[in-house]
Parts: structure tokens; C-alpha cells; sequence
């Protein structure tokens, strides 16, 4: 029988043997499912962030937020879902919006913070954000110590910006807030 070493995807195909909804039932009676995702009706079961990953949310959550209101926009670094509903969203690590909502589903966002963590799917989710017109997203990887500012082009790809379009802040500007110069 094979071994799986690191980290591996599972598939399960057929209908859900009882152990996996009762996974499932575990996450949600912990909490940790609030962050689990839905790509196109499979869901992806995401691991809980560790306290490193908090801290910057929080460093980041203190940076971007006199920015964001001073250019209109409502900042949200928690997580929220983004998508129309529960068979195809992504959970970004925080947010800049453009109106308050109360709605569960945010069909879109001016632009999405994502925070590396190990094993995470941060970068394959660039597709979904551009069909969802993300206007920014702002990835940080702590372990690298490096912060990626992109904008959606008008051909529907993300490429690095030196400067928001959004907010009074890039990346450099950003790397000394959270002290990584």
C-alpha cells in the first residue's frame, strides 16, 4: 500500500463514504470549515493558519486601513466569501470594498489580500478573481518576506503594479509597514 509523504489532493469519487462527512461535521463544529472553499462544486478543505499568518493579517489590516478610507473604499481584512453562492467562492484573507454589505455572497471585490500560508492555493485562485473583476490582489508570502501588488489588465490577466490604482500604497511602501525592508 502506498505512503503519502507532504501534502497531497484527494478526490474521492462517487458518492462520500460516511467518514468523510463526518470530517466534514468535525470542521464545522470546530470552525475551521470557515475557511474551506468551493471551485466549481469540489470543495477544498484549507488549513487552519497558524499564529504567523495572524499577525501579519493584523499588520496588514492596520496598513491598509487609513489608505483604503481616505480613497473611499471599505476596508475587510477578515475573510469573507466571494462568489455568488456556495458551489463556486473563494474565502480571500481580507478585502477592500466598495459598498457595506451584509450579504454573505460578494460577487466581486476592488481588490483581495491573500497571505501564503504552506499548502495553500493563493496563486490558482488569480483565474476565478479575474472572472469575478477583482480589480487588485495583493499577495503576501511571510516566509519570503515578499509582497505581490497586481491589476487586472484589460486582457482579463493580473500582472505586478508598482503602485496600487486603488490606494496611496505598493509594495516597497508596504514591505517598510510591515518592516521587511
Amino acid at each position: 500500500m502506498p505512503r503519502y509523504a507532504g501534502s497531497v489532493s484527494t478526490v474521492v469519487l462517487g458518492p462520500a463514504p460516511p467518514q468523510i462527512d463526518e470530517l466534514i461535521e468535525s470542521r464545522k463544529r470546530s470552525g475551521i470549515h470557515r475557511l474551506d472553499e468551493v471551485w466549481e462544486g469540489v470543495l477544498h478543505m484549507v488549513p487552519a493558519p497558524g499564529f504567523g499568518h495572524a499577525s501579519v493579517a493584523q499588520r496588514l489590516a492596520v496598513a491598509l486601513d487609513g489608505p483604503a478610507r481616505a480613497a473611499g473604499l471599505i476596508p475587510a481584512m477578515h475573510e469573507f466569501n466571494l462568489g455568488v453562492d456556495e458551489h463556486d467562492f473563494r474565502v480571500p484573507d481580507g478585502g477592500l470594498l466598495r459598498e457595506d454589505t451584509e450579504d454573505v455572497w460578494l460577487p466581486t471585490a476592488a481588490l483581495v489580500a491573500e497571505i501564503v500560508s504552506p499548502n495553500d492555493e493563493t496563486w490558482q485562485k488569480l483565474p476565478f478573481y479575474a472572472a469575478h473583476r477583482v480589480d487588485e490582489v495583493l499577495i503576501v508570502e511571510p516566509r519570503e518576506r515578499a509582497i505581490h501588488w497586481l491589476a487586472l489588465g484589460d486582457d482579463g490577466e493580473y500582472a505586478p503594479v508598482e503602485r496600487s490604482g486603488l490606494v496611496e500604497l505598493g509594495p516597497a511602501r508596504l514591505a517598510d509597514t510591515l518592516g521587511w525592508s
